[in-house]
């Protein structure tokens, strides 16, 4: 989002509201679920939750590690620069 306090905050708000959402679906998710399809259903649902998401990352997320932050800075400047450019020729 950029540099700074505020754009650190509003990303820090964000990731914290999106992890209270997740978290109440779970909560008042499990009894249902546990009713209805057990408990060996229940995580088996969530494991396949988790392996979708690591498939997901796997797949999607670039690989950062040992990178300088100007390296990943001008990666993923150039991904936004290209997807600019193609919304633009559509």
């Amino acid at each position: 989002m950029g540099f700074g306090p505020i754009p650190n905050i509003l990303c820090i708000a964000i990731c914290a509201l999106t992890f209270w959402i997740g978290d109440i679906i779970v909560t008042y998710s499990l009894p249902v679920m546990l009713k209805s399809i057990g408990l060996a259903g229940v995580f088996g649902m969530y494991a396949i939750v988790c392996i979708i998401a690591w498939i997901f990352v796997f797949l999607k997320v670039p690989e950062t590690k040992g990178l300088p932050l100007e390296v990943i800075t001008e990666f993923f400047s150039v991904g936004a620069k290209q997807a600019a450019a193609a919304a633009k020729s559509e």
